[in-house]
């Protein structure tokens, strides 16, 4: 009787540990449960690809391949490149990150963010999916990060509570909340504003005080944190495409089986395409939501962008090198279509 009793436990014991390697999954198979930060909430398009992309890809490898998705940067205290720098040395696996914080680690990413280069979506589609992109993806993988493709956070747009920015000399002595990264640093700069940096949650309470007069960001971060509260204008100048880099360690990549691979580069093109579509969709009603709430909407004239884009060339003479004289020229040929035939 006792040997039978150990007997059923035995078994009892094997179904379980079969149950915990996943819903679907076939005994023997290789089964992973992996972690991956974004550096936003919840409410955001970030945090909707991010949990597509973990559910498809548990629900298409049989429960083989899970992964936990961390909102706020949570892993790394809420500091985005210690994050990154997480991601690149495998004590993460997978992250949304913009590609602004890869160049606070790596100055060369900063190409992606130069003032004015990319400036509608059909520019930022021509660079993401062409030479340019490869440029990038072959620097994520010297540091250590296999690329999954680019999802979008958006243009970034400037707000202040004085008036519209319509010219260079609007931005004299207006003290701008920016991030670290020294090609923000050096295009504020050089229009004569102060460029200020602290963290995000300081900002609200920053621009409530005057202690800064404005900010720049995505409208989506405009938006959710409610900053038409403490804003009256924001100018749509477009002038940095703030890209999305949907990053993977790339030691453990490597160690994964071809198919596993195939697998993890399908649903991540999935999910990037559904957050892009978001991103795009929700921004639209964004809008609109803001110009109800009072905030004024600015859309430069066509002149007035040129007109900011002869004055932050200083920024491409001073990163030049920093960049690449040849990677910039690829850039700017995709971003303005004169690398295509005509048809």
């Amino acid at each position: 009787m006792l040997k039978k009793v150990f007997i059923l436990k035995v078994f009892v014991c094997c179904i379980v540990f079969i149950a915990g390697c996943g819903a679907n999954a076939t005994p023997g198979e290789d089964v992973h449960e992996w972690k991956m930060t974004i550096t936003v909430g919840q409410g955001s398009t970030w945090y909707e690809g991010a949990i597509k992309f973990a559910e498809d890809l548990e629900r298409e490898s049989g429960g083989r391949l899970s992964i936990d998705v961390y909102t706020n940067e949570q892993l790394s205290a809420g500091n985005p490149e210690a994050g990154v720098e997480q991601l690149m040395d495998g004590l993460k696996d997978f992250s949304y990150n913009s590609s602004i914080i890869y160049a606070g680690i790596d100055p060369r990413f900063g190409v992606l963010s130069a003032p004015f280069l990319i400036n509608d979506i059909n520019d930022a589609e021509r660079v993401l999916n062409g030479e340019s992109g490869e440029i990038i993806e072959d620097m994520l993988r010297e540091r250590g990060v296999e690329p999954l493709g680019f999802a979008e956070s958006g243009f970034r747009q400037i707000t202040n509570d004085t008036q519209p920015i319509r010219s260079p000399e609007d931005l004299d002595h207006l003290k701008i909340r920016i991030p670290s990264m020294g090609v923000f640093t050096n295009l504020y700069r050089t229009q004569d504003a102060d460029p200020i940096t602290m963290a995000f949650s300081e900002v609200y309470t920053a621009l409530q005080q005057g202690t800064i007069d404005g900010q720049e960001n995505p409208v989506d971060v405009t938006y959710s944190s409610g900053l038409e509260e403490v804003q009256q204008y924001m100018t749509m100048w477009n002038y940095v495409y703030d890209a999305l880099i949907l990053g993977m360690n790339k030691e453990l990549y490597d160690s994964l089986s071809e198919e596993d691979q195939a697998l993890i580069k399908r649903v991540a093109a999935e999910a990037n395409e559904y957050q892009i579509a978001l991103t795009r969709e929700k921004e639209e009603e964004q809008l609109a939501e803001l110009e109800e709430k009072g905030m004024e909407i600015y859309y430069p004239s066509e002149s007035e962008i040129e007109e900011f884009r002869t004055s932050s060339q200083p920024v491409y003479d001073y990163f030049e090198d920093v960049w690449g004289a040849d990677h910039l020229e690829t850039f700017q040929r995709e971003a303005d279509g004169s690398g295509e035939m005509d048809e």
